[in-house]
């Protein structure tokens, strides 16, 4: 990282190997994408998906910095594959959660809306894979998502 001013501005510059862009920080933010990697409205690569550049950090490739989470837990397995034959059968989410899940927090697995960083890495990375469902038709995650507070079936209700 070097530092300069210019007529009383301070700005941080540094180069992030790899990625081969500058960045500044300070007043008059400016950007320097890599030649051929992303252009200004492309979607794809290193420098469309985020990586390191003020608030885009935060942003994921899905998009969003929250999500509408409900989820069933359950600490063995096989009790998480039991209640994803309910759900492949036809029955509602939230219903099968009252059932099977061995999180006590909400009725019917409800998290409520929860933010980039306040999940741990694998639940949220499936989390802001998922499309928005609803409990009737569920769209959620399968197999389950392995962490360490046990299996997770992840479905999400909106974004935002």
């Amino acid at each position: 990282t070097f530092r300069y001013s210019t007529v009383g501005l301070e700005r941080a510059l540094s180069y992030t190997p790899g990625v081969g862009s500058f960045h500044a920080q300070g007043a008059g933010l400016w950007t320097m994408p890599p030649k051929g990697k992303a252009k200004a409205g492309s979607k794809g690569g290193k420098a469309a998906a985020g990586g390191d550049n003020g608030d885009k950090k935060d942003k994921g490739p899905k998009g969003g910095n929250a999500v509408k989470v409900r989820h069933i837990l359950c600490e063995k397995h096989s009790k998480s594959m039991e209640a994803l034959e309910k759900l492949k059968a036809g029955m509602k989410f939230n219903e099968v959660a009252s059932q099977y899940s061995e999180d006590k927090a909400r009725q019917g697995g409800d998290l409520g809306w929860m933010t980039r960083g306040s999940m741990v890495g694998p639940f949220q990375e499936a989390a802001f894979a998922l499309s928005n469902s609803t409990t009737d038709k569920p769209i959620y995650t399968d197999p389950p998502v392995k962490t360490k507070f046990g299996y997770h079936i992840i479905m999400v209700e909106g974004k935002k």
